[in-house]
């Protein structure tokens, strides 16, 4: 197979690149630094914004049965946000998304709700978030989607099998010793419905240290822009059990669901640059139950599946026009474990970052070159694909 970072590939993302990139700075240039509608009442507040991640994107493949490439406009994300306090110790968080709009010629997405929360505040080592949010599993997955390094998470291998990004239930989370330690211990639905064993639910505990600055909050950024030394390591557990029939035909043998992971992240200024690198380890396991005579239908292929990632980033020290210009690469190995060997892959990309306005208002490009252990010789959507990626970014 071809070289993926081979000058013709690079040059032909520049290319596609520069006519609407050159657009955008000089229309973003004009614009002042904004942010969202905050109303107050008393103690109390509440702040509106948009978030909105336009993308277009060419592909080797358009879809399972079409090996035909593809090239699409689409709204990557596409959010509107309220978030707020009722007083100094309670607080909400709620946003509605319509995702990938527009992709693959499939417009009008469903709105709904992707997070709906109440956050409790006992003291900063005694906190508590009740509602749907984010799975406290990866550090990607708790990473801000609009403050990634790269163009996206990872699409597969940062998100549990069954709650995903997102599940409803409570968590309790804290900072320790000035948050050089830190803690974030939920439960949640896990995997319920017909089907399902026992109707148990799912428990999520993770444990990071921080050596250098402190991450203060629930979440994380994928890169900080050089306002902080990070040093972070985390280590995570995930259980339920007898979350899938080992026999599904018999409705016997119920496997329990396990998963683990450890990651680290580290972010340096120096006079010559800001430097990120970020690494991984996944490991999710129902007892091999995807392998068995009669597998459960609805069991998730990402129910054995193992993989890691490293990342890492540059970014220059001095503006470069009117923003800063940050490189990225990426590396990501994932391992499913079935026994067609299909699923098994690489992704291998190289893009940049344009921040005109921080994160509030950036541009991104990445060119990906996904490869299979074993081709499917039927489904062009495991076939070895390149991909390429043009965003633009605006938070108000």
């Amino acid at each position: 197979m071809k070289n993926s970072f081979k000058k013709g590939r690079v040059a032909k993302l520049v290319r596609r690149s520069i006519a609407p990139l050159g657009a955008l700075v000089i229309a973003a240039a004009a614009r002042p630094a904004i942010a969202g509608v905050t109303l107050h009442s008393g103690q109390s507040y509440v702040t509106l914004d948009y978030y909105v991640q336009a993308w277009y994107q060419s592909r080797g493949y358009t879809s399972s049965t079409d090996s035909a490439g593809l090239n699409n406009f689409y709204l990557r994300r596409n959010r509107i946000v309220l978030s707020g306090q009722y007083n100094n110790d309670i607080g909400f968080f709620v946003d509605t998304e319509a995702p990938v709009d527009g992709e693959e010629g499939y417009n009008n997405r469903s709105m709904f709700y992707e997070d709906a929360y109440i956050t409790l505040e006992a003291n900063d080592a005694l906190q508590f978030i009740v509602g749907k949010f984010k799975v406290p599993f990866t550090r990607e997955n708790l990473e801000d989607c609009f403050g990634p390094l790269t163009m996206d998470r990872a699409e597969v291998l940062a998100y549990a099998p069954f709650a995903a990004s997102r599940d409803t239930g409570v968590a309790a989370w804290g900072n320790l010793h000035n948050a050089m330690y830190q803690y974030r211990i939920m439960i949640s639905n896990g995997r319920q419905g017909d089907g399902v064993p026992k109707s148990e639910s799912m428990v999520t505990g993770r444990l990071t240290a921080s050596l250098l600055d402190p991450e203060y909050g629930y979440g994380y950024e994928g890169t900080y822009l050089g306002t902080m030394k990070v040093l972070t390591i985390g280590a995570s557990y995930e259980y339920q059990p007898d979350v899938v029939w080992g026999d599904y035909a018999t409705q016997t043998d119920a496997k329990n669901y396990e998963a683990w992971t450890t990651d680290i992240f580290f972010e340096y200024p120096f006079r010559s640059g800001t430097y990120t690198a970020s690494a991984a380890y996944m490991h999710y396991s129902t007892g091999n139950a995807i392998n068995s005579a009669y597998p459960d239908p609805n069991l998730p292929i990402t129910s054995q599946l193992q993989g890691y990632y490293v990342k890492a980033g540059y970014l220059f020290p001095s503006r470069i026009g009117v923003g800063r210009l940050q490189f990225f690469l990426r590396h990501e190995k994932s391992q499913y474990n079935l026994t067609s060997g299909y699923d098994d892959q690489k992704w291998n990309s190289v893009g940049f970052n344009y921040y005109i306005d921080g994160q509030q208002l950036k541009v991104s490009g990445e060119y990906a070159r996904i490869s299979f252990d074993k081709q499917d010789p039927i489904d062009p959507a495991l076939q070895n694909y390149n991909q390429e990626t043009l965003g633009l970014q605006l938070l108000f």
